[in-house]
C-alpha cells in the first residue's frame, strides 16, 4: 500500500507523520515537495525584523526519519487524479491513494508594479530580503497592503503593521513614517470582532491608519503610488504588499480545480476522485487559508485514510475549527479560536494579547518542530 503525499507544509508534515505513527512499515509513505526544508509562517517575519537568523528557521526536510516515510525533492510535473500518478523530476509514481497538500502558490507579477516599485512578503526569498530593505529604510511612508483575495493568514498583514511599528521605533525614525494598513476586509478579522476591536484599538494607539474594503491593484513606480481599487492613489516611500494567491499550476492542469481551487467533501476531505483527499491552502472547504487549519484537515484526512485500511474503525470529521496566534508587538500575543463549518456564522473567540500566550505560541512551533523533524528547536 503507498499513499503519495504531495507538499510538505502543514497538512503533509501532519499527516506523514500520523500515518508514520499509525502504521509504521506496514505501508509506504511518499511525501514529495520541491522544496528543501520547511519554515513556519511566522518565522518569516522574525526574518525580517531581524529577530531570528534565516539559517535558525529553516528545517532541512532530509532530517525526516520515520518508520514508513520516505521525503522525495523534487518538482511535480503533472497529476492524474484517475490513475492516482504523478510524474516528477524524479520519476513516475503511482499511489494506492492520493492526498494533494501543494498549498497556494503566489504570484507577484500579477500585480503590475510590485517587483519594480515594491516589495513583498509573503514568499520565504521575499520576506527574507527585506530584511536589508528594512534596515536601509531612513523613514517615510509606509503601506502595508493586499492585492487579491483569497490570501493566506488574514493577521498577518495586521501582524507587519503593528511590528513594524516596533521596529521603526526601536531604529529611532517612527516620528518620521507613517504606517497604512490597505486590507479588502471590513473588520481586520471579520470572524472574530473582539480580535477585530483590538486591533483596531491597536492601530489608534500606535498611529497605523486604517483602510478597509479596499484592494492594491497596482503600483506606479514612478510616481511611488499605489493605485487602489477603488479608484484611489496613496503615496508611499516602501511599500510591502501581500501577492496574489493561485493554485499551483500542475493542481490547474490536473482537472482538479474549480473556480481556482479543489472542492472537496468538507467533512472528510475527499475529492470527486475516489481515494484523492485534498487539504489545506488548495481547497476550497470553506476555511481560512492558514497552517492550523491545513493541520486539522490533515488529522481527518489520516483518521479517514485509516479508516479505510483498518476495517471497523470510526472515521473522524472535520469540524471547520482552528486556532490562531496573533502578534500584538511589544512582545504580547493573543490566540484566536474559530469554528467555521458548523452551520452558523463563525465567531471567533479572543484571548489576550499577553505575554503568557507568547509563550503559548513558541511552545507551538517547537512541539511541532519535535513531532515533524524529532528534533528540539527553540522558536
Amino acid at each position: 500500500m503507498r499513499i503519495l503525499v504531495l507538499g510538505a507544509g502543514f497538512g503533509g508534515l501532519e499527516l506523514s507523520t500520523q500515518l508514520s505513527e499509525q502504521f509504521g512499515e506496514e505501508i509506504e509513505v511518499v511525501l514529495i515537495d520541491q522544496s528543501g526544508g520547511f519554515v513556519f509562517g511566522f518565522s518569516k517575519l522574525d526574518i525580517m525584523f531581524g529577530r531570528k537568523a534565516p539559517s535558525e528557521v529553516f528545517h532541512p526536510y532530509r532530517d525526516i526519519n520515520k518508520p514508513g516515510l520516505r521525503f522525495v525533492q523534487s518538482a511535480i510535473r503533472s497529476i492524474d487524479p484517475a490513475a492516482k500518478r504523478v510524474e516528477t523530476d524524479a520519476g513516475p509514481f503511482d499511489a494506492d491513494i492520493l492526498v494533494v497538500a501543494l498549498g497556494a502558490d503566489l504570484d507577484p507579477p500579477a500585480t503590475p508594479g510590485l517587483l519594480e516599485g515594491g516589495h513583498e512578503f509573503y514568499t520565504i526569498p521575499g520576506a527574507f530580503a527585506l530584511r536589508a530593505v528594512l534596515e536601509d529604510f531612513e523613514g517615510g511612508n509606509v503601506i502595508v497592503a493586499v492585492t487579491s483575495t483569497p490570501f493566506k493568514c488574514p493577521p498577518a498583514p495586521s501582524e507587519t503593521a503593528l511590528l513594524l511599528h516596533d521596529y521603526l521605533t526601536g531604529r529611532g525614525i517612527r516620528d518620521q513614517s507613517t504606517i497604512a494598513l490597505v486590507m479588502p476586509l471590513g473588520l481586520p478579522i471579520p470572524p472574530s470582532p473582539a480580535a477585530s476591536e483590538a486591533l483596531l484599538a491597536a492601530f489608534g494607539d500606535r498611529g497605523i491608519s486604517w483602510h478597509p474594503e479596499k484592494l492594491v491593484r497596482g503600483l506606479d513606480p514612478d510616481r511611488k503610488v499605489a493605485l487602489l481599487s477603488d479608484g484611489s492613489e496613496m503615496p508611499y516611500d516602501l511599500f510591502l504588499g501581500v501577492p496574489v494567491h493561485r493554485a499551483p499550476a500542475v493542481v490547474a492542469q490536473s482537472g482538479l480545480t474549480v473556480d481556482g481551487w479543489i472542492p472537496v467533501n468538507p467533512l472528510t476531505l475527499e475529492t470527486a476522485h475516489s481515494d484523492v483527499y485534498a487539504i489545506g491552502d488548495v481547497t476550497s472547504v470553506g476555511t481560512p487559508k492558514a497552517g492550523v487549519f491545513a493541520e486539522g484537515q490533515a488529522s481527518v484526512a489520516a483518521g479517514q485514510i485509516a479508516a479505510r485500511l483498518r476495517a471497523g474503525s470510526t472515521p473522524p470529521t472535520y469540524d471547520g475549527q482552528g486556532t490562531c496566534y496573533l502578534e500584538f508587538g511589544h512582545d504580547m500575543v493573543a490566540r484566536v479560536t474559530v469554528t467555521f463549518l458548523s452551520g452558523a456564522p463563525p465567531v471567533g473567540a479572543l484571548e489576550g494579547p499577553s505575554q503568557e500566550i507568547a509563550a503559548d505560541k513558541s511552545e507551538f512551533g517547537t512541539s511541532r518542530i519535535q513531532r515533524w523533524f524529532d528534533r528540539s528547536w527553540a522558536s
